[in-house]
């Protein structure tokens, strides 16, 4: 088997940090209201710029990390790998792909196009 990368999709990027806006919006505001503020708006206008000042200052940092599979290991970033045998699950969480190790370590593989085909060729790989 050749050694397949999975790179980060921007426009994964994109989508997630769209999400975390709207949630992050969202929890802004209700937290005014909690607290009797009569400008609950600003919490939409922080919790929004919050999420693009993130998005924005990490996107070329996240978009370079690219893991590699190779036919008997999946390795990534900082030294991170962990060997196909000890693989015990893998799962899909929007747009990310968590791989847990049989001893209990996590590894993400963020900002897929395709989490399922990432799922599916690591599971292949494990077969």
């Amino acid at each position: 088997m050749a050694a397949r990368e999975f790179k980060p999709d921007r426009g994964a990027y994109v989508r997630a940090h769209a999400w975390m806006a709207a949630i992050g919006m969202g929890g802004a505001m209700a937290v005014l209201w909690v607290m009797g503020s009569p400008h609950i708006w600003t919490g939409a206008i922080g919790g929004l710029a919050a999420i693009a000042l993130r998005g924005w200052y990490m996107a070329s940092e996240e978009l370079a990390v690219v893991w590699t599979l190779t036919e008997d290991a999946l390795s990534g970033p900082a030294g991170r790998g962990v060997a196909l045998s000890q693989i015990g699950t893998v799962r899909t969480m929007g747009s990310y792909v968590q791989v847990v190790t049989k001893g209990g370590d996590k590894h993400l593989i963020k900002y897929q196009a395709d989490p399922a085909a990432t799922l599916n060729a690591i599971e292949r790989a494990k077969a």
